[in-house]
């Protein structure tokens, strides 16, 4: 038996009414049209076609097979009013059973459809958000809160991983600190051997690696969190200038073509020190994994007003849309060693991405045919106004 509130008790109901709701309306079409018009006989009246003056028994009987003959065709004509009426209550009925069925069907799966969707938009960047189905307690909202229960504790793993990335970045600090402390104790002595020296420059390459490595986990565990304190008004076209000014030594020792059109209504709102560290992570990626005497294009706009847009284009070989897809994820490379070119840490576009998810942008990442990546970032729009300097479009060898 069916627990009351439940979803298959609504569904009965529900299902039972709108066929009883057809049956009657097909019981009701087939009476007005079977039985309305219906040709009934008064009593004592006589048929038309029957002879009169004929006397007697004879006169009688012939009387009662006219009128026989009338009632005959009277039924027959009323078994094929009944006939037709009846397949076109058929029909009529079914169409509005399907169209009831339809319409109910909908009703009663509406909630499933609304969790469905919210539980599509809800992803490692807004975990925080809950369904919060409200209604009766039956298997819809046992399911909904069971999606709840199962997103709270995925957004606590999500915050104990960030916190742990967070506190041993931090915490391996110090041994490192005390370990380059301790090589400039040892070069600084008198007359220090030569392998001293050579071992210690080897070992603060490495130390300067794990600094930038460190560096890289801090941002991206503060990018993930999403909470900023230092929101504000920022233009994408001045930190592309300042990021392009601040590598202009290593682009010209590559020999690259560097192509800009940076234009000054690329404003976005978050942190600038998050923002401008994503527009030097791709102008750096540009700049490492390009070809010698490769090309670059940097621009950025205001979209068509639908907010601030970065793209970055850089050279090098062809590759596969499905590696490049990967590239947001940490320390995934295309085709180098696990400790990339340049001392690379591989965290370059998955700060980016962060960065972007964390300000509700958009980030794509397109292998270009004639080789290379192309990289846009589109953010929301600023939401204000501010005053800026003109800035020209240029072409720097």
């Amino acid at each position: 038996m069916l627990r009351r509130g439940t979803v298959g008790r609504r569904f009965t109901i529900l299902y039972a009414t709108g066929f009883l709701g057809s049956g009657i309306l097909l019981l009701a079409l087939t009476y007005l049209m079977s039985g309305v018009r219906q040709t009934t006989l008064a009593p004592g009246q006589a048929p038309t076609h029957v002879p009169t003056g004929e006397p007697g028994l004879a006169a009688a009987e012939a009387h009662i097979r006219a009128l026989e003959a009338q009632l005959a065709d009277v039924h027959g004509q009323q078994e094929r009013r009944m006939l037709l009426g009846s397949l076109v209550a058929l029909v009529v009925a079914a169409a509005f059973s399907l169209l009831l069925g339809r319409i109910l069907a909908g009703r009663v799966l509406r909630p499933l459809r609304l969790i469905t969707a919210a539980t599509r938009r809800i992803t490692a960047e807004n975990l925080h958000e809950r369904l919060a189905v409200t209604g009766p307690d039956d298997e819809v909202k046992e399911l909904a809160d069971t999606v709840d229960d199962l997103l709270e504790r995925l957004e606590a793993s999500f915050d104990a991983q960030r916190r742990f990335v967070g506190n041993a970045s931090h915490e391996l600090r110090t041994p490192l600190a005390t370990i380059r402390a301790s090589l400039d104790v040892a070069v600084a002595k008198p007359e220090p051997a030569a392998q001293t020296v050579a071992l210690a420059g080897r070992v603060r390459t490495e130390l300067d690696r794990l600094d930038h490595l460190l560096d890289g986990f801090l941002l991206l565990a503060r990018a993930q969190h999403g909470a900023f304190a230092d929101r504000t008004l920022v233009s994408l076209a001045e930190q592309t200038r300042e990021a392009l000014a601040d590598r202009a030594a290593d682009i010209a020792a590559k020999g690259l073509v560097l192509d800009t059109d940076v234009r000054p209504d690329a404003w976005a709102r978050g942190s600038a020190v998050l923002l401008s560290r994503m527009v030097r992570n791709l102008v750096d990626n540009a700049i490492v994994h390009n070809d010698v005497d490769g090309r670059i294009r940097v621009a950025t706009d205001d979209h068509d007003g639908t907010g601030a847009r970065l793209v970055v284009e850089s050279g090098g070989p062809v590759l596969d849309q499905g590696e490049v897809d990967r590239l947001g994820r940490p320390f995934e490379r295309l085709g180098v060693a696990r400790t990339g070119p340049e001392g690379s840490s591989g965290l370059g576009l998955s700060i980016v991405a962060a960065i972007v998810a964390a300000h509700d942008g958009r980030l794509v990442l397109r292998a270009r045919p004639e080789g290379g990546l192309r990289v846009a970032v589109t953010l929301p729009p600023a939401g204000g106004r501010a005053d800026h300097t003109a800035k020209v479009r240029q072409v720097t060898p």
